[in-house]
């Protein structure tokens, strides 16, 4: 028999001791003291780049830690661990590779959004078992999310809203069994292979999964979240129909967003389910088909927005049932029907658009009740009718009614409306004057009244609208002098008053609008000087007084063109004389120089500088002479070169075949001489490779013009290039 030793059974009273002793160190494994917590802040605001925000965290203030460290915030009970960390938007950036979670047991709340921290998150940060809010949103994280946040088993919030993660969503994150607030929008988040593999949160009701890459099957888990009322998955790439059972098992939605998402097929019927909804975005898809008339039965909706997706027929006159309505946009479809009238019972609505449909018919009545309005678009449809004063002067802020078929007056009681800041009834039919009451909307910025057949005179009262920058009155059958009390709207950016009969001295118009932008007058019957003034507009861009009975020369000293933004200038077929003043061809902005049919003279400018932005020159029709100034090889954008019927006395210009863009040469009847072979240059293989137009009829050339020439004309020949027309 084999001789056992002795008995090895540690005593009940040692082992006791163990146990006292293994709780007592595994005790100061799990709870932090105020110093080691301090040293941990600072180590990890040491590894980011200074900021005074930061300042208070200093291991010589360990003492103060739960009282006057900025964005610290101790455990309630002992006042002495760390338990929250607050640093919303202070600009900090860094990573969180120095921060040691583990040893921050009692954490419960780190809020770092708004910042510009980037990197990768690390996995320790499932050591936070206390946790129950984090918001990483808004900086620059990147990289994929460590699955062991599924261990923080306390979370209640979680946000990663606007940064750079990337890959998937772990599934762990989806069995967080308290978190109610969950949102990964803005990142480039991809689908997993199976949806199925994900559940959702019992107690989720918010989840926003905007603006990824999820495609093309809807996730699946989504539909099981029976307590979300809050679901926003615009801007993905779901190109299927909306799950039926969406209507139903969602009932508690009270926001839904599927903006931009790629869904197809009609809306469904069972929209109506979802009674609790109160905003529905849902632009920017491919539902083809009808607005569903069980929409009435939502009957708490405050926002409708179906714009640009699709959706044709009608508009439901169940509409008229959401009494709560306050934005509607269904701008940008198909619908072909009039307005209802029952519209007019969303007595709360505030914003309506309807533009870029068939809508036709009147503006119905019912309209007027719609007192809280202060944007209202119908534009580009068939509306007719004429503008009702009772609609017109109950509305405020925006309307914008062009490319219609309005017509008769603009109704007085406009004037009532003086909270308006842009006004656009361009496009339209309608005549007569435009009422002084105008004058009353001194919030006005923008008045489009263009390609209508207004007539009369602008009245004086305009100089009232102290804040207006656009003024567009162009293309209707104004008369009379242009209005001196224009020159009062010194905020004015832009000005067209072109195609009307206006007449009378344009140096003794309007005054000068410094801020001013655009000014075009052409096509007018103005008479007298150029005024100097124009010219030394610092922000003028386009100047068109084309088409009038101008007289006198152009403003010719070097020190009046101030304009140095000046893109287009056209001062073509008035009575212009004089040279053209040497400083035109040193504007560094200018794209387009007109002045054809003028009676001006003497040389082109010889100074076409380097580095001009020149496409077109049209110098046609006047009484230039001399040769072409070699300055012209400078403008190597240049598209088009009219300098037909002048009395130019030079040898063909071989060397503008170097203009590589050069579309329409134009040098018909002038004085042109000699051969077109007098240049070897003429012979170059790339020569007027775009050249559409080339005219050089009336001149006194002699010989032939060389086969191999003409071969070079390749734009003559290639109808895929296109002459720029200005």
């Amino acid at each position: 028999m084999p001789t056992f030793g002795r008995d090895h059974r540690v005593p009940n009273h040692v082992l006791f001791h163990v146990i006292i002793a293994l709780m007592f160190f595994l005790s100061l494994k799990i709870t932090a003291s105020p110093t080691a917590e301090a040293q941990v802040l600072v180590k990890w605001k040491n590894s980011l780049p200074y900021t005074p925000f930061l300042n208070s965290w200093s291991l010589s203030n360990i003492q103060n830690l739960c009282s006057s460290w900025d964005g610290i915030v101790c455990d309630k009970t002992t006042n002495t661990s760390v338990s929250q960390i607050h640093l919303y938007g202070l600009n900090l950036n860094g990573t969180l590779h120095a921060l040691d979670f583990a040893s921050l047991p009692n954490h419960t709340r780190l809020d770092l959004n708004g910042n510009s921290f980037y990197g990768s998150i690390p996995p320790q940060i499932g050591n936070l078992s206390k946790l129950t809010f984090l918001d990483f949103g808004n900086n620059f994280f990147q990289g994929t999310l460590p699955y062991e946040i599924g261990h923080l088993r306390e979370l209640e919030y979680l946000s990663f809203n606007n940064n750079s993660f990337s890959g998937t969503i772990p599934s762990q994150l989806m069995s967080l069994p308290k978190v109610w607030y969950l949102d990964f929008g803005a990142n480039y988040f991809t689908s997993p292979p199976r949806w199925s593999e994900y559940s959702c949160m019992p107690s989720l009701t918010y989840l926003d999964l905007f603006l990824n890459s999820f495609n093309p099957e809807f996730p699946s888990f989504i539909l099981e979240c029976h307590n979300l009322s809050f679901l926003d998955l615009s801007q993905n790439y779901f190109n299927g129909t909306i799950p039926e059972s969406l209507y139903t098992n969602l009932a508690k939605l009270q926001y839904l967003n599927l903006t931009n998402c790629e869904m197809e097929g009609p809306l469904s019927s069972n929209l109506s389910k979802l009674s609790n909804l109160k905003e529905l975005p849902m632009s920017d898809n491919n539902f083809n088909g009808p607005i569903p008339k069980e929409i009435g039965l939502i009957a708490g909706l405050q926002v409708l927005d179906l714009y640009k997706s699709s959706v044709h027929g009608e508009i439901p006159s169940s509409i008229g049932q959401l009494k709560q309505l306050r934005y509607l946009d269904l701008s940008l479809n198909f619908l072909n029907s009039s307005i209802p009238s029952e519209l007019g019972s969303c007595i709360h609505l505030t914003y309506v658009a309807l533009s870029g449909n068939n809508l036709s018919g009147p503006l119905p009545f019912s309209l007027s009740s719609l007192t809280k309005l202060s944007e209202l678009g119908l534009s580009e449809n068939s509306i007719s009718g004429q503008l009702s004063a009772s609609l017109i002067s109950n509305w405020t802020q925006y309307l914008f009614l062009y490319n219609n078929e309005f017509s008769g007056s603009i109704p007085e009681e406009i004037g009532s409306m003086r909270e308006m800041m842009e006004l656009d009834l361009s496009g339209n039919h309608l005549s007569g004057e435009i009422p002084s009451t105008i004058g009353n909307l001194t919030n006005l910025e923008i008045i489009n009244l263009f390609m209508n057949e207004l007539s009369g005179t602008i009245p004086r009262d305009i100089g009232n609208l102290k804040s207006l920058q656009i003024f567009d009155v162009s293309n209707n059958n104004f008369s009379g002098l242009l209005p001196k009390s224009l020159g009062n709207c010194s905020a004015l950016i832009r000005i067209r008053l072109a195609h009307n009969n206006f007449s009378g001295n344009v140096t003794q118009a309007f005054g000068v609008c410094p801020s001013l932008d655009l000014l075009d007058l052409s096509f007018n019957e103005l008479t007298g000087n150029i005024p100097q003034n124009f010219f030394r507009l610092a922000n003028l861009t386009f100047l068109d007084l084309s088409n009038n009975n101008l007289s006198g020369i152009i403003p010719n000293e070097c020190e009046t063109f101030n304009a140095s933004s000046l893109g287009i200038l056209n001062l073509s077929h008035n009575n212009l004389t004089g040279t053209i003043p040497q400083c035109l061809g040193t504007l560094p902005s200018l794209t387009v120089l007109d002045l054809q049919m003028n009676n001006l003279c003497g040389p082109l400018p010889g100074n076409f500088s380097k580095g001009n932005l020149l496409h077109t020159i049209k110098l046609n029709g006047n009484f230039l002479e001399g040769t072409l100034p070699k300055s012209l090889a400078h403008c190597t954008n240049l598209q088009v070169l009219d300098l037909g019927e002048n009395s130019i006395k030079d040898t063909f210009p071989a060397w503008l075949g170097l203009l590589q863009d050069l579309q329409v040469l134009i040098l018909r009847a002038n004085k042109f001489h000699g051969t077109f072979n007098n240049s070897s240059s003429i012979r170059h293989e790339h020569a007027f490779p775009k050249l559409r137009v080339f005219d050089v009829s009336n001149n006194y050339f002699s010989g032939s013009l060389p086969v191999s020439y003409l071969k070079n004309f390749q734009g003559m020949m290639n109808v895929s290039y296109t002459i720029y027309e200005c």
